[in-house]
């Protein structure tokens, strides 16, 4: 029977300082009758997440306008609205204070950051990661460098929310403004002075990290990906590329690794310093991997002024050093002194990824790693490093995301046909997508590109794990790539719970390896 897996809650300060109404719409110059003792504890563009004393900010939507909610928020206990002309008329007899303001969702994070009290000079220090792969693991490997040097370190990803030590599933890659904001302000609460964080495109596109500007911002690469919400690179690296804003930064550092570093630079209005990770490449800083292992990665690290150190980091792959690389480069830029950063890292990086290129097999079993990689790119890097460790045979076993960009998946299948041994195609997260068809259509295109490569088509995928077992033996590698650290698979609407590396554990005990 499917379970339906709820989402994660919000997370605000457990202590909050209330806000007069009075003084809100004063700092925002917004004319409303305003009754003296209303005070703002939190604000909300949803009612599923609105809480007692919320200001709620009625938005127009794609299919609706939020006015339409308003009885409901007010219901749910919020004290004050924000909406535009819009929907002030279609919220009449509204017994709170209606704010009217056009384009809300232009403002959203600034009204955020006053109620929650994220104004300049009451702040830690934010770091922010944007590219199409790595952005997660720089902001994992940056808050352990961090934490290294004995700051307390909080971090928002894909995977997690973590804040001084706590950690918390997330919901979105980057949360909406006021979820973020929210985040922020517990994280202060908390006691954390500095955040990683990872941005994607569509959050910059959106506007859920505005009302922040970040002391430095990073990119790493970019590739096919997303094509789904961006008409092809250009318009997906001009949505990166807001990040490097001076509205929303101060420094930056740019991976050259791919060509669009370059454009990036060129189109930052912030000072900016390079890195890259071949030697054939001019930049200020280079990684130089010294040494690939199954459970570490050596790199060296030298800057423009002769800098030099030398750390590692506890995940195999060259571009888990040039991810490390940029997350130290970040803690340069913003202040933190070079040659304590080498000291504190000397044994290595300290930190746990979960999911990329997580290692769940034990001793005397074939390895059998679990990713996130669901890009072409993320398929070319993390084979490579697998194949570079592993003796014997390797095995790739993946599926694709329906009702995502269906443009990338022919290049997934040709990659993963050209990197592995033994293909296995199965399930992933259809949502309302027929399983059956994109499998299909992932079959045919690595059949098309590679007809004599051993390929197995089967569902579910705790089936496609258990059959991949049976293909390998010790000394052999199976990369499962995809579902990394998720705990669930989005079938027909539902979340049902779900754990690759669970499955992947059973499967090789079943198998007789203990």
């Amino acid at each position: 029977m499917e379970i339906k897996q709820s989402i994660p809650p919000i997370l605000r300060p457990e202590q909050v300082t209330p806000v007069p109404l009075a003084a809100f719409a004063s700092h925002f110059n917004l004319q409303c009758e305003v009754q003296d003792d209303i005070q703002l504890t939190g604000i909300s563009m949803n009612t599923g997440d609105l809480r007692k004393g919320d200001l709620f900010v009625a938005m127009p939507g794609i299919k609706t306008h939020g006015a339409n909610f308003i009885s409901k928020a007010i219901e749910l206990g919020a004290v004050a609205v924000v909406t535009d002309k819009t929907g002030l008329t279609l919220s009449p007899d509204v017994t709170v204070p209606i704010l009217v303001l056009e384009n809300p969702r232009v403002h959203l994070g600034a009204l955020a950051a006053f109620v929650y009290g994220n104004t300049p000079g009451n702040m830690p220090l934010l770091f922010a990661t944007t590219g199409t792969n790595g952005k997660t693991s720089t902001s994992y490997l940056l808050e352990g460098v961090l934490r290294q040097l004995g700051r307390v370190t909080g971090l928002t990803s894909t995977a997690e929310r973590h804040i001084a030590g706590e950690v918390i599933v997330s919901r979105l890659t980057t949360p909406e403004s006021p979820e973020m904001q929210a985040l922020i302000a517990r994280m202060r609460e908390k006691g954390v002075t500095d955040v990683a964080i990872e941005v994607s495109a569509q959050a910059l596109t959106q506007l859920r990290v505005d009302g922040l500007q970040f002391d430095v911002v990073a990119f790493t690469n970019l590739s096919h990906d997303h094509f789904d919400d961006y008409q092809g690179f250009d318009e997906y690296l001009k949505a990166k590329a807001k990040l490097f804003t001076s509205q929303r930064a101060k420094l930056g550092v740019v991976c050259l690794d791919t060509k669009f570093g370059k454009e990036i630079v060129a189109l930052s209005e912030v000072p900016v310093v390079t890195i890259a990770s071949h030697a054939e490449i001019v930049a200020d800083w280079h990684v130089t991997v010294t040494a690939e292992l199954p459970g570490k990665t050596e790199f060296r690290l030298t800057g423009p002024d002769g800098q030099e150190l030398e750390s590692s980091v506890p995940i195999l792959g060259a571009h888990m050093a040039a991810n490390a690389g940029l997350a130290v480069v970040m803690a340069v830029q913003a202040g933190y002194d070079f040659d304590e950063i080498a000291k504190s890292i000397s044994r290595g990086i300290e930190a746990y990824l979960p999911g990329r290129t997580e290692l769940v097999s034990p001793q005397g079993a074939p390895a059998v790693y679990v990713d996130f990689g669901h890009s072409p790119d993320a398929f070319l890097n993390t084979l490579g490093a697998v194949r570079k460790v592993t003796k014997g045979k390797v095995l790739m076993l993946f599926g694709a995301d329906g009702d995502r960009d269906a443009s990338k998946r022919p290049d997934m299948a040709r990659v993963a046909a050209a990197g592995c041994d033994i293909l296995v195609i199965t399930d992933h997260h259809p949502r309302f997508e027929d399983p059956g068809s994109i499998r299909k259509s992932l079959v045919d295109a690595a059949k098309a590109f590679r007809p004599d490569l051993e390929i197995h088509e089967v569902s579910p995928p705790e089936a496609a794990i258990r059959l991949a077992v049976t293909l390998v033996k010790p000394g052999d590698a199976i990369l499962w790539a995809g579902p990394g650290h998720q705990d669930y698979r989005d079938i027909q609407g539902v979340r049902t719970p779900y754990s690759a590396r669970a499955e992947a554990r059973a499967a090789l005990l079943e198998a007789g390896y203990q």
